[in-house]
């Protein structure tokens, strides 16, 4: 285990840097990128703190609707593959519901500001 600081928190004290500190002395184009490197750091930090739990509950969705086990790559790819030969659709128990956790999931790493996803996490539900 390495000391402190971790590796989110040097990531968020070089975002903030960066969004504080650099961005206010910069225009035009160099500001634009130097908002895409942020964000780029954002979205690791968001990886780092959320995928983990996601990739978890995700694989365990995934072993509950297959019946087997596998990594999650493996178990997304038998998902697929039952999906295109029409062995599981979206009548099949528990499969909506895993296919809209799954996108709020990614949603959150990747897009935490889109508007629709916001909505609905505002929803406080999944109806998908």
């Amino acid at each position: 285990m390495q000391d402190e600081p971790t590796p989110i928190e040097l990531t968020k004290a070089v975002a903030n840097f960066l969004r504080s500190d650099i961005a206010p002395l910069i225009s035009g184009h160099q500001a634009f990128k130097l908002r895409v490197g942020i964000n780029a750091l954002d979205l690791v930090i968001r990886q780092l703190t959320l995928a983990e739990a996601s990739d978890a509950a995700e694989a365990a969705r995934l072993a509950g609707l297959l019946g087997s086990n596998g990594s999650l790559f493996d178990m997304n790819r038998e998902l697929a593959e039952k999906i295109a030969s029409g062995a599981v659709d979206l009548a099949t128990p528990g499969l909506k519901e895993h296919l809209w956790q799954t996108t709020l999931d990614k949603l959150a790493v990747d897009q935490p500001n889109y508007a629709s996803y916001r909505r609905e996490v505002g929803r406080g539900d999944a109806d998908a």
